[in-house]
């Protein structure tokens, strides 16, 4: 398993094999180290030596193997660097590095023993290392001893623990654990020194069984991992999202349950609206868990859509309007679609889409909503919704060019729904705002949960969201106590907050999702806001949304921002290749179980084959594999630490690389594509692609081509021409010199569009807004022309709100979209501001 090589380690070390940190209580200051001895099995002995003569190798190679296996399962890495002290040598130990393939215990009792004959010696500086394998007392009966771990770190190994064996087969092996006390507490120490007797064990039980199938994890520990580990308990209702809606609809059904831009419905208002959308769509034909998508802007309409398709039985699947024509007809046709609910307005690319799809059903939500005369469709329709029916589809970007559509279930929904009234504490007449895109899956519970507790969803609008002012105003005049942004976006409005302090109404709590929260983010929150909450959520579209919460009411003392414990009825694992449980705290691919999981990806059973499974610890129970990489914290809280593959998020969107890549390769004139992720100079990412052809083609084409098949944010920012993609040795895309390359060519380019006439800001106006642009895009003001355009020198979507945040009110967000060029956007600057002398 290809895992990140940073578990903890001090920045700059230069260590490899790095074990994880781990203590389970604030360390003391009564001892520089802990230290835990014990002695390996009698009954072990004659069955190590007779394997040792049987290889011909020292009994020594056997216990540096199995050392070698404990060191690899303790940090996911299959070349593990130790350090090693030969017997008899008094301790003097140097590198040694010892593969761990795949294969049985012979083979790698065999690559020990060649590690060691081809072991630097003692004083070797050029390979640090912090674990050692102390072979220097074996064959003496008075067992390991040895220097303090102090005196060994003092030598310049950079140590943080010593794995002594001593003793001799004969007369008993022992087994004495030094470590240093701030990263090996002593149950800590006393479980890595299971994991060698475990290991040894496994040698003496069976050395030709693969050990890369055997765990070292005591029955405890697996337990714990298994059961401890999981989720609390709770009792959530049987029923369905639109069945609690309707029982809190006949509570109070004149309570406001949602507002958009100055409209707002009550809960009877709202419940016969979707009634009267479930209806149409039974009167026209519709079957148990047929698919519907619903094509519209975030709207009242939207919510009486979802609703209405909930209480009809159907699949919702939501759609962007905005979305490219190939793109929506690509998500009808892998879903099977029958019905489409839209507005006036969004049927342009539907239209479009919807040319071959004779046999899809469209309805305008608009007319299905109109009160009947009789009102013979305001009543529930009452249609039963199983627990394990399924509730929607979402579709995210795929490997291998075609988007895939995630399938939840209701029982998974619900549960989801509870986690986050619980977690999140909403409550009868509480406000939840709803903020994120359609096709983003967090969209449904900011949608729905405050309706199934008597609350109140406030959904608000792109137009707000796009200008910080307006959001907040949005938030504190709408009485908004819950609120979820990706993290880039609160970076975004904690910045204007900053320069703009004010009280932010009844908001107590702000959840990020979608992307990494970096620690320093939460430090600023917390001094700007210490009595709203912060939590950090984790999930998968696949999962049902978020697994994962960290509730934070101060800064993480961790340095990373940890992805919280598992939510109710929700287990996590952290595995290795063959799906067993990692030993806590080292680094492991995170996988599900539970009503979380989802039935797969719609009409795609080979890549649901690839990802979903059944788990082997609870037999029935559905499994997902995520492909991220993490770890166990010591308080049960659950840390990521990167991907496995080539998948990334920008501003909370999911991106397979492949499938940008798979769509480039069908642009006319391009023989091989490579696309990678680059830090803006604003320090958000951005896609960057490199193409190569037999000369550079026209970058507006390419553009155009992608976007008629890909939503806007996977298309990239930048494309270059190469004459060819660099390689690895064996052929392969050598990805490291393709994100070199990538940036260099950014760098050279923005250099060069930047100022290309040699025309400097001439007016004050024109001078200001340079150095705000060079503050946001973090570029030498001097490169900055008037001619220049904001988006071709690194501008996003979201430095362009930064940028407006700046400003302040001399122009909009709709302004810097409109005037990218510095010269027309410092003249509007000016138009605005004498149009306000003149107003005064």
């Amino acid at each position: 398993m290809a895992t990140p090589t940073d578990t903890g380690s001090p920045s700059g070390s230069g260590t490899v094999s790095v074990i994880p940190r781990w203590r389970t209580e604030p360390q003391q200051d009564d001892g520089p180290a802990t230290a835990y001895t014990c002695r390996v099995p009698d009954s072990l002995a004659p069955a190590l030596t007779g394997l040792a003569e049987r290889l011909g190798v020292p009994v020594g190679a056997v216990l540096l193997a199995a050392h070698a296996k404990v060191l690899s399962a303790l940090t996911g890495e299959t070349d593990v660097l130790t350090g090693r002290a030969a017997p008899g040598d008094g301790g003097a130990h140097g590198p040694c590095r010892v593969p761990v393939a795949d294969g049985d215990w012979e083979q790698l009792v065999l690559a020990a023993q060649r590690a060691a004959d081809g072991a630097a010696g003692p004083g070797d500086a050029e390979q640090r290392y912090e674990v050692v394998c102390d072979l220097s007392t074996l064959g003496d009966i008075a067992g390991p001893a040895g220097p303090e771990l102090k005196d060994l770190a003092d030598a310049g190994a950079h140590l943080v623990l010593r794995v002594a064996f001593g003793g001799t087969p004969e007369n008993g092996l022992h087994l004495r654990l030094d470590g240093r006390a701030d990263v090996v507490d002593l149950p800590y120490a006393e479980r890595i020194a299971g994991y060698h007797v475990a290991a040894l064990e496994h040698l003496a039980a069976d050395p030709k069984a693969a050990h890369h199938r055997q765990s070292l994890l005591s029955t405890d520990e697996l337990a714990y991992q298994i059961d401890g580990l999981a989720g609390p308990e709770r009792s959530v209702p049987d029923r369905r999202v639109h069945e609690l809606f309707e029982e809190r609809v006949r509570q109070h059904p004149g309570r406001t349950a949602a507002e958009h831009d100055g409209a707002s419905w009550t809960y009877d208002e709202l419940n016969r609206r979707a009634n009267r959308v479930a209806h149409a769509l039974l009167r026209r034909g519709l079957e148990p868990e047929d698919v519907v998508a619903v094509v519209t802007e975030r709207n009242l309409d939207w919510l009486a859509a979802v609703l209405g398709v909930f209480k009809a039985g159907g699949v919702y699947l939501p759609v962007e309007p905005h979305f490219p024509a190939g793109r929506i007809a690509a998500m009808l046709t892998r879903s099977a679609c029958r019905f489409v609910l839209t507005e006036p307005g969004a049927t342009a690319a539907l239209d479009e889409a919807l040319t071959d799809h004779g046999a899809i059903a469209r309805l305008l939500i608009t007319e299905v909503t109109a009160a009947a005369a009789d009102g013979a469709h305001d009543t529930d329709p009452g249609v039963p919704v199983a627990a394990g029916g399924l509730a929607y589809i979402y579709f995210t970007s795929g490997s291998t060019g075609e988007p895939k559509g995630a399938m939840c279930e209701h029982a998974g929904l619900v549960n989801h729904l509870f986690a986050k009234i619980d977690d999140l504490e909403i409550g009868p007449e509480q406000t939840v705002a709803q903020t994120a895109p359609q096709c983003f899956d967090i969209s449904l519970w900011q949608l729905v949960s405050a309706l199934v507790v008597g609350g109140r969803t406030r959904i608000i609008g792109q137009r707000d969201i796009l200008d910080v002012r307006r959001f907040v105003d949005s938030v504190v005049e709408g009485d908004v106590e819950v609120l979820q942004v990706v993290p880039s976006y609160l970076e975004v409005m904690l910045t204007y907050l900053e320069e703009r302090p004010r009280p932010l109404g009844r908001l107590r709590s702000v959840s990020a999702t979608g992307e990494a929260l970096k620690k320093e983010l939460t430090e600023r929150w917390f001094a700007a806001y210490p009595g709203i909450k912060l939590v950090n959520a984790y999930g998968l579209t696949e999962t049902s949304d978020d697994t994962n919460h960290e509730v934070m009411d101060r800064v993480p003392q961790t340095d990373r921002v940890p992805l919280g414990p598992a939510v109710n009825n929700v287990r996590v694992y952290v595995v290795d290749e063959a799906l067993a449980p990692v030993p806590l705290g080292a680094p492991g691919e995170i996988v599900f179980s539970g009503v979380c999981v989802g039935r797969g990806y719609i009409n795609d059973p080979e890549r649901t084959a690839a990802a979903f499974g059944s788990d082997p610890h609870r037999p029935g129970e559905r499994l997902y594999r995520s492909g991220d990489i993490g770890r166990w914290l010591p308080n049960g809280s659950l840390e990521f630490l990167g991907r496995r593959d080539a998948q990334t998020k920008i501003r909370g969107f999911r991106i397979e690389i492949g499938e940008i890549e798979n769509r480039l390769l069908r642009v006319p004139g391009v023989r091989d594509a490579g696309v990678v992720v680059l830090e803006s100079p604003d320090h958000g990412k951005h896609l960057v692609a490199c193409y190569a052809a037999d000369a550079p083609l026209d970058e507006a084409e390419i553009r155009r081509s992608l976007g008629d098949a890909l939503p806007a944010y996977m298309v990239p920012q930048y494309f270059h021409h190469l004459p060819a993609l660099p390689l690895t040795g064996n052929g392969k895309t050598d990805r490291k010199a393709l994100v070199r390359h990538a940036g260099e060519l950014a760098a050279v380019r923005t250099a060069s569009d930047a100022g290309t006439d040699g025309t400097a800001p001439r007016t004050g106006t024109e001078r200001r807004l340079a150095r705000l642009w060079a503050e946001v895009l973090r570029i030498p003001v001097e490169s900055i022309g008037r001619d220049q355009h904001f988006f071709e020198s690194g501008g996003t979507s979201l430095s362009a709100v930064r940028l407006g945040v700046a400003i302040g009110d001399a122009v909009t967000l709709e302004d810097i979209v409109r005037l990218p060029v510095l010269s027309e956007l410092a003249a509007a600057m000016d138009e605005n501001d004498q149009q306000k002398d003149i107003s005064a």
